[in-house]
């Protein structure tokens, strides 16, 4: 029987074993799974956007 696999905590970073005894994985507790959905909440993480400016667009499409 093989060891089971562990996975890092994406909050803190413990080494928490990838089964389902492992109530909270991938987060090693209930704390911070919590951080985690607070973050959320506060719009912590976001994708980049890059801003287009309709302008240049007009002017590389009458190029064309």
């Amino acid at each position: 029987m093989t060891a089971p696999r562990t996975v890092a905590c994406p909050t803190c970073g413990a080494r928490v074993s990838w089964t389902p005894e492992s109530k909270f994985r991938p987060f090693c507790s209930e704390r911070c799974k919590t951080i985690d959905l607070g973050a959320w909440a506060n719009e912590s993480y976001r994708i980049p956007v890059v801003e287009r400016n309709d302008e240049d667009d007009a002017a590389s499409t009458a190029e064309k």
